[in-house]
């Protein structure tokens, strides 16, 4: 599929105006949509989607009155997709996510994030908390590993040189066996619209980097370079957001983040943060359980902004 915005509308299923970022290491992609003056809400994905994921979202918080923001990592969705590995590091995954939203100028911006999005987003959140008046929080991880996490054998296979290169590569597998099958637990959620519109970031094995980056980079233990980013990361934001308003919505049918995620880091570091667990829903909740996690965002946004002197 080429970058025209004609191939890129799915039928109508996403229909917003591409916007670009430039960044030395190449041009990302993002949407802008609803008034200008509107509450921001800014939407951070993970792996191996795109801004797409968010659809449903975007649709819900504009025909409201907010302002919504959803952008493509390097690597993913419309954004370019460099080979070399160097660039999907997570430090400079969150340095470019960090200069788009700066640029921006935002405030008052409620942050939604899930998966590697949480990192990634959370870092913007740490590092200038005064543009961000809640966190509404999926799925994700950003603290310290507390122990060795024995790794599922998958995981173990991506991570494996040649190896990992042929599943993810080559066979676009962890697109086509996890975003399509392992993680949801209803698969039969995704439409062939969904598929093309997943599948077609990705057309062939160059396009791929970005996807294979991210889990050679899978914190299993305390030591390592992304253990030590998050715990420095995460303890600002910690700090910064022990009295903001923060949401958890936790899927109970996740096969990456369990229950223990939730309970032994997120709830530690943020004990006042109020939580919905829901029980049917894997991995990608925004395509397993949208029914249930956009009116929980909508309660949340509509009080964050109230308590921050904006109505919604």
């Amino acid at each position: 599929m080429n970058n025209s915005d004609a191939d890129w509308t799915f039928g109508g299923a996403w229909p917003y105006a591409p916007k670009w970022f430039d960044t030395p290491e190449g041009r990302l992609h993002y949407i802008d949509e609803g008034p200008r003056d509107g509450p921001p809400i800014v939407f951070v994905h993970g792996n191996p989607t795109w801004s797409y994921l968010y659809r449903r979202f975007i649709k819900a918080v504009t025909g409201w009155g907010f302002r919504a923001i959803a952008m493509d990592h390097l690597g993913f969705g419309r954004s370019d997709k460099p080979t070399r590995t160097d660039v999907y590091a997570i430090a400079r995954h969150a340095d470019r996510c960090e200069a788009l939203l700066e640029s921006l100028n935002l405030e008052n911006a409620t942050l939604v994030v899930q998966d590697w999005g949480g990192p990634i987003g959370l870092t913007w959140a740490a590092r200038r908390p005064e543009r961000v008046s809640g966190l509404f929080v999926l799925n994700t991880f950003f603290q310290r590993p507390v122990r060795e996490v024995p790794l599922p054998t998958i995981l173990r296979a991506f991570r494996t040189p040649v190896v990992g290169e042929l599943l993810v590569k080559g066979a676009h597998a962890f697109v086509k066996g996890f975003l399509f099958q392992a993680g949801l637990n209803d698969p039969a959620r995704l439409t062939e619209t969904d598929k093309a519109a997943y599948l077609a970031p990705h057309p062939n094995w160059s396009s791929r980097s970005g996807i294979l980056a991210f889990p050679r980079q899978i914190p299993f233990g305390p030591n390592g370079p992304v253990s030590d980013f998050v715990a420095a990361e995460g303890a600002k934001l910690e700090a910064a957001f022990g009295n903001k308003p923060v949401k958890i919505v936790w899927p109970m049918k996740d096969v990456a983040f369990s229950a223990e995620t939730l309970d032994g880091m997120w709830l530690k570091a943020f004990p006042h943060a109020e939580v919905t667990r829901v029980d049917d829903a894997g991995h990608f909740i925004q395509e397993d359980a949208y029914e249930i996690v956009i009116p929980e965002m909508m309660d949340f946004i509509g009080g964050s902004n109230m308590r921050s002197g904006r109505p919604a």
